[in-house]
């Protein structure tokens, strides 16, 4: 009895020892663990970081002279005795991100009356951008824009629209009445885009002194004539190469609105003609 206890204790003891060893090591491995989980979460979080999407460069990298857009032989046969055959140029402080042209002229026939025309084109260019999205995205939206301000000329009567085939890559025609100074004058806006390159066409005219008022078909066939041209010289002249880098977003910002703003100079300068005053004086034969 007494030799069992002193064995029995050492048994006990030996027994107790990979207890402690595996309780000393368990402790051990989890620090590790929790030491290597936390070093390994900020470089999981950079790599799954997406890459930010490249957008597509600008086709077109320049616009034609506006008042060369049109052709003169398109020109004479719109605006017959337009006052400025060379046109009159609206006001631009980019010419190769937007511009604008503008004829007028009034066709006296005598006992038949005076014929009255007025013809416009604005051409903007919009470059591609990381925060804003390609240029011909940008023109899209543009071109809608545009489409819309036409259908809500102030005191437009019978709008209507229709989108036109085999001008640029869409394009759509905006027709209506107005009644001014008097007179009824027939409108017809044709809105088209090239790529990044979004043009705006408005030709309207009216009778004057006993003058018949035009043909809605024959508006929209002489701007839609006129459109083509300015269409292909956007083609023909602009540099389909990628626009440089740092590409000033502020500045693309403000193509817009002084596009808009040369477009209502050039719209001005019709209306300062007064033509009906002008057939007014006119002696007849």
């Amino acid at each position: 009895m007494h030799r069992s206890a002193p064995r029995l204790s050492r048994i006990l003891a030996c027994a107790a020892v990979p207890v402690m060893l595996v309780a000393v090591g368990c402790s051990s491995d989890s620090g590790s663990d929790g030491k290597k989980n936390a070093g390994s979460s900020p470089s999981g979080s950079a790599s799954a970081k997406p890459s930010e999407p490249t957008v597509e460069p600008a086709k077109f990298s320049d616009l034609p002279d506006p008042c060369g857009a049109i052709g003169k032989k398109t020109v004479e046969d719109l605006v017959p005795d337009a006052k400025k055959k060379g046109g009159t140029a609206g006001q631009s402080s980019d010419l190769s991100a937007r511009g604008s042209c503008s004829w007028n002229g009034l066709d006296d026939k005598g006992l038949k009356g005076s014929q009255y025309r007025w013809l416009d084109v604005g051409l903007t260019r919009f470059d591609s951008d990381q925060a804003l999205g390609s240029g011909a995205e940008r023109a899209t939206a543009d071109y809608t824009k545009q489409i819309a301000k036409a259908k809500a000329a102030e005191g437009a009567t019978k709008v209507a629209t229709e989108a036109t085939a085999g001008i640029g890559e869409e394009a759509t025609v905006v027709t209506y009445g107005l009644s001014k100074t008097d007179e009824d004058f027939e409108y017809a806006t044709v809105v088209a885009r090239t790529g990044n390159v979004v043009v705006t066409l408005t030709y309207n005219g009216a009778g004057f002194a006993g003058g018949k008022k035009p043909s809605s078909a024959d508006m929209v066939e002489g701007a839609q004539k006129a459109v083509k041209e300015a269409i292909g010289a956007v083609e023909k002249t602009a540099e389909a190469t990628p626009p440089a880098k740092g590409e000033d977003k502020d500045a693309d910002k403000g193509t817009e609105k002084a596009g808009d703003d040369g477009k209502k100079d050039s719209a001005d300068s019709g209306d300062e003609d007064s033509p009906k005053e002008k057939a007014k004086a006119t002696p007849k034969s």
